[in-house]
């Protein structure tokens, strides 16, 4: 945890929260707050734009967006919505606008997720698929990505199971746990700044690293690439966090 009083904020990032009232499964409310004290500690001013599921919304105005985890009848009312916005959606990620997507979330951004005789049309915006396995795969979570020395760690609960595409990359892999599908030992997708996940917990906290990829990302594609040298912060409560369940689990 980091106390130190911040400077004259020089930047200011906008993160979009995508209908918290639907989609805020274990805490994924969390994340945010996780990404603005991490702004506030370096001096950078951030501020949260919540989107209920009938608001407009102008994604140029966004540097980071937020989708979270929500039940399959949620999904279903989210999806509607969301395709009608798809357009600029795309956009946004294709001109390297930062997404994070947890679990329901996550299987929104793909082609569909079939569930038996239902299946909801997803948002095509990469290529993954979801259907609905048998039993729900939960339980702690640890997987290493090529992007970072230190494990990502959380907890996932969901019954579908995504398969991402051909030249898609996961996020990770798995050490502990289940992942995607618990089948190919891959978890999540990292599609230029956007990270699909089924980790909860909520995630960044415990995995300050990958928040710190967020928000530089953010900051060098709103100012450039200087603007993503991000100042070090003391660490060590959270990544002690992280490594009590490395060490529970792995070792």
């Amino acid at each position: 945890m980091n106390d130190s009083n911040p400077s004259k904020a020089t930047y200011s990032l906008t993160i979009g929260h995508l209908y918290p009232e639907l989609l805020n499964l274990y805490g994924d409310r969390g994340n945010i707050l996780c990404m603005e004290q991490r702004c506030r500690w370096r001096g950078i001013e951030a501020h949260t734009v919540g989107f209920r599921l009938n608001d407009n919304i102008d994604f140029s105005q966004l540097d980071i967006i937020l989708i979270g985890g929500g039940s399959d009848r949620e999904q279903l009312l989210v999806c509607n919505r969301l395709k009608e916005i798809r357009q600029d959606f795309a956009a946004y990620v294709e001109n390297g606008g930062v997404v994070l997507a947890i679990c329901g979330g996550y299987q929104l951004l793909g082609h569909h997720y079939k569930m038996g005789e239902e299946t909801i049309e997803g948002l095509h915006l990469i290529d993954l698929t979801t259907e609905r396995g048998e039993g729900r795969l939960i339980g702690n979570l640890i997987i290493q990505s090529r992007q970072f020395a230190t494990p990502l760690v959380g907890f996932e609960n969901h019954g579908g199971r995504t398969y991402l595409g051909q030249g898609l990359k996961p996020l990770g892999y798995v050490l502990y746990g289940n992942g995607n599908n618990g089948k190919d030992g891959g978890e999540g997708v990292l599609y230029k700044n956007l990270v699909g996940t089924y980790l909860h917990g909520p995630l960044l906290p415990k995995n300050p690293h990958l928040c710190d990829y967020l928000l530089s990302a953010a900051l060098r594609n709103r100012y450039g690439d200087s603007a993503g040298e991000l100042a070090p912060l003391d660490d060590k409560e959270e990544l002690a966090a992280n490594a009590s369940i490395v060490d529970r689990f792995i070792k």
